[in-house]
């Protein structure tokens, strides 16, 4: 594995769970693959559980990790090619990707949507330098569109609680009072159409998923119609990926706290467990006798980001070796 953005990345879902399972019943078997090994992560954005388990995931398997905040550790990178850099940026990606690749085995790298040009972030610019300048293999850990870590860990959690061979699980776009991402949602809906899953996405008019990601899911506006019979609710804002609306692209367009998760809505499925990738807006996304029930899975969701990028990671490794 070269490079970890996908859900094809990972081959066999069948058997990249079985190795889930196996990974977190024995996190520290293969600590003799990363023995003198180092793994760089490289953040230009904010991170509490990415920056966490992938440290931890790192250190299970014997590697060393090393994290640079970009900007904030280092000289301030300048991301696009033909620019003058006359201004405020001391240094160009593309010198710098391949020092950091110099001095490691495997990159991991955070860097969001810009949410102004959506060619620009559907084109993937700063992860694809990264891949194609690096010499390393690369793991995206949450781009502009998509966060395969986490939708990994989701996929992880639903195969340890599903209580039916092919449980229904709904995506609900749920109100935030910032424009956020669609990796979260792109990256759940690609991996939930490569699992023997029901899968629906239920949102607003303007929001709808990239087709590229949305796959077969089956598409309803109306939330609680969608719901009906739910094994997952997957909880999750996103600002207007511009399918249908392309100069709205990365705006707000509602605001509808009907769209809430709270009891009423969690009534109409079949006893549903709840998730969220957090942090989550309280009383926004989800109220809090929905989060705070004992049907909650975002601590075990959490969890298991550790599980998925050590899958991740020892496979790279596995490679290496």
């Amino acid at each position: 594995m070269k490079s970890f953005l996908n859900a094809s990345d990972i081959g066999d879902l069948h058997k990249a769970l079985d190795e889930a399972l196996e990974v977190k019943a024995n996190p520290f078997k293969w600590q003799h693959l990363g023995r003198n090994k180092t793994i760089i992560l490289v953040f230009f954005n904010n991170s509490l559980r990415t920056r966490l388990s992938s440290q931890k995931a790192a250190l299970n398997l014997g590697m060393n990790p090393i994290v640079l905040n970009v900007n904030g550790d280092s000289w301030n990178l300048e991301t696009q090619m033909g620019v003058v850099m006359d201004g405020g940026k001391s240094e160009h990606l593309r010198e710098a990707i391949p020092v950091i690749g110099s001095y490691c085995d495997i990159i991991g790298v955070r860097s969001f949507a810009g949410l102004t040009d959506r060619e620009a972030d559907y084109n993937e610019n700063i992860l694809r330098q990264f891949i194609d300048y690096s010499g390393v293999p690369v793991i995206s850990l949450e781009s502009a569109t998509v966060h395969p870590c986490q939708a990994f860990a989701d996929l992880i959690t639903i195969e340890e609680h599903k209580t039916k061979a092919r449980p229904k699980v709904v995506m609900t776009w749920a109100p935030h009072p910032k424009a956020l991402p669609q990796a979260v949602p792109n990256s759940f809906a690609q991996w939930m159409n490569a699992a023997d899953v029901d899968f629906v996405i239920t949102q607003p008019e303007g929001y709808e998923v990239d087709p590229a990601f949305a796959g077969n899911a089956r598409i309803e506006y109306d939330q609680m119609r969608a719901l009906e019979g739910a094994d997952f609710v997957y909880a999750k804002n996103w600002s207007c990926p511009g399918v249908s609306c392309p100069e709205k692209y990365g705006r707000i367009l509602s605001r509808d706290m009907s769209w809430t998760v709270d009891a009423a809505h969690m009534a109409v499925t079949d006893n549903a467990f709840f998730m969220h990738c957090l942090p989550v807006r309280r009383n926004m996304i989800v109220s809090d006798e929905v989060i705070d029930s004992p049907t909650s899975l975002v601590i075990p969701e959490a969890a298991n980001r550790v599980v998925s990028a050590q899958v991740v990671m020892k496979r790279m490794l596995e490679e290496l070796a």
